[in-house]
């Protein structure tokens, strides 16, 4: 089967959801059979995510090889079965970097370097770099229609149908529709001035994504479809929902994915989407709960930055049948204020990755609480090093010990290895993608895992200083993950405690809603178990569908409502 394409574009406003509709699309595709991929185009000069704050752009996703890119691959993978690569993330930084390489080595025979050819064409082999072998290549274009960074891109993909073939290729566009409550009425200008300045680029969409509160009746549909050079029945309502697992639903009941199908003339056959109404109904209809997670973290007025942490302790929630809510905690704020009256309510604390000295003493403040007071800890990356600084001060009685990120005088019990101190370029030269760790017999991460190796994505600088190891565990810190080849720590415990854990990669990379990660299963239910009365143990719980109405195999909605 030859490679075909979906390109998605978004207009009038950013921030619409199309990384999540692009996830969708690709789910219900490989709900079909196809084998596909996923490819996010940034039009921001930095070569990648890694050295932005997240305050501006979010969580910075990492794949297993290593490379940092945007949140969306993150959803991407959260979606589907497809393990990203590098060259699934591109920017306007990385096309220009590599154009300019070229120009500076005389590839370009002393020509004059343009946008069009030269940017435009490296664009497209990008695209070209990451089909192979593949049915389907879904491409989403970043920003909004208008941006004069979007432009090159949109240029690309426009040459891209011709060079490709009409028949080969389908362009989504992501637009809004809003209800002024006001006036009561919907209101399709928006969308109308979104899909008229893609017009005017020569890209004329085939399925609009009309992002809305509300299905849109059939007259809205028509007039969109009149004034937008469109077929009324290619007119989605992409409604609100209220977990962003019910987007494919909501797709699929419309036959999106049938209408592409047949679009691009490739004959597959979908299967219900049982799978998806699970985690749908699991979310929604939870057996106990809700249980109060306390998130403590420095970025908390941008939740985004922490969004691939969300997830997973959804899935951790979908696999123990229980609701999940997540309260996050300013860690400058815990600095100052009482710890009892903040965390008091929480039946979990989970410090997440980080970097800086901001709010270190506020989240050290935390892990002391949940240690001290028996409350399920997790802390990922710079929670693993925080939780051994504070037994080491607290239990070991290293009062001076620290990270050489946040002092230059100490105990340094987190420090650099010898390769990291020669670095001079910040951006990529972290401990970055996919390292083996040997987990301890007994432990209860191998216990936790049901393995003794496990291979999880990395995204850090500084490590445990192995110099300190022996003093921290002659006072009862286990050392439950190694890595072996570079004797590095990977995972630690506490023994007398209910569920106290640190490891050093970030596991909520490679959750998923249908395949939650084991570590966050197994927090979720020391949680769980934490807010039960004195003497109860919560029950053995699996996933399963109690309704049978929600198994989705018709596209009519009132057979199959969500």
């Amino acid at each position: 089967m030859k490679t075909r394409y979906i390109f998605v574009t978004g207009g009038v406003l950013s921030s619409l959801g199309k990384g999540l509709s692009a996830a969708s699309i690709g789910a219900l595709m490989e709900n079909r059979g196809l084998n596909i991929t996923l490819m996010k185009m940034d039009p921001y000069l930095n070569v990648d995510p890694g050295t932005m704050n997240p305050f501006q752009h979010g969580e910075v996703f990492v794949t297993e090889d290593g490379a940092e890119t945007d949140l969306d691959l993150g959803h991407y993978e959260r979606f589907t079965n497809v393990n990203l690569k590098r060259e699934n993330s591109v920017t306007a930084g990385q096309i220009y970097e590599a154009v300019i390489a070229k120009e500076r080595r005389g590839e370009y025979l002393g020509g004059t370097v343009q946008v069009i050819p030269h940017i435009t064409d490296e664009i497209k082999e990008r695209i070209h770099r990451v089909s192979k072998g593949k049915d389907l290549v879904i491409v989403e274009i970043g920003g909004t229609v208008g941006d004069i960074e979007s432009l090159p891109f949109l240029e690309a993909i426009r040459q891209f149908r011709t060079d490709a073939g009409e028949e080969n290729v389908v362009f989504i566009h992501l637009t809004l529709v809003p209800f002024l409550g006001i006036s009561g009425e919907l209101k399709t200008k928006p969308t109308q001035h979104s899909v008229q300045k893609l017009r005017e680029i020569g890209i004329q969409p085939d399925f609009l994504l009309c992002r809305t509160d509300r299905i849109l009746p059939a007259d809205i549909r028509s007039k969109i479809a009149l004034f937008c050079n469109i077929k009324a029945e290619n007119v989605i309502t992409a409604k609100d929902v209220s977990n962003i697992y019910e987007v494919p639903l909501v797709f699929y009941e419309q036959g999106l994915d049938e209408k592409i199908c047949k679009r691009l003339g490739m004959k597959t056959k979908a299967k219900g989407l049982e799978k998806w109404a699970r985690i749908v109904d699991s979310i929604s209809s939870p057996k106990v709960g809700p249980i109060e997670i306390g998130v403590v973290g420095k970025y908390v007025d941008l939740t985004e930055s922490y969004k691939s942490v969300i997830e997973a302790l959804m899935h951790g929630g979908i696999a123990n049948q229980c609701k999940v809510s997540v309260r996050f905690i300013d860690s400058e704020k815990l600095e100052k204020n009482n710890v009892d009256d903040e965390l008091a309510s929480v039946q979990g604390i989970l410090v997440p990755g980080g970097f800086g000295n901001r709010g270190v003493e506020g989240k050290i403040k935390a892990i002391q609480y949940a240690r001290k007071n028996q409350i399920p800890y997790f802390g990922i990356c710079i929670g693993l090093q925080l939780a051994i600084i504070e037994f080491a001060r607290h239990v070991c009685g290293l009062a001076k010990a620290t990270s050489r990120e946040f002092s230059n005088t100490g105990e340094f019990v987190i420090d650099l290895m010898e390769d990291q101190r020669r670095v001079v370029k910040v951006g990529g030269s972290m401990r970055l993608g996919s390292y083996l760790c040997k987990l301890s017999p007994n432990s209860l991460v191998a216990q936790t895992y049901k393995k003794s190796e496990i291979v999880e994505r990395h995204r850090h600088r500084y490590e445990v200083n192995n110099h300190y190891r022996q003093v921290l565990a002659s006072h009862g810190l286990i050392f439950s993950g190694v890595n072996p080849e570079l004797n590095l720590v990977e995972m630690i415990e506490l023994a007398k405690h209910p569920w106290f854990l640190g490891c050093q990669f970030h596991p909520e990379f490679k959750s998923k809603p249908f395949l939650p990660h084991p570590l966050f299963v197994g927090f979720v239910k020391a949680s769980l178990a934490c807010s039960l009365p004195r003497g109860r143990k919560p029950g053995k719980v699996t996933v399963k569908n109690p309704r049978a109405s929600l198994k989705i195999k018709s596209r009519n909605p009132r057979e199959a409502r969500i």
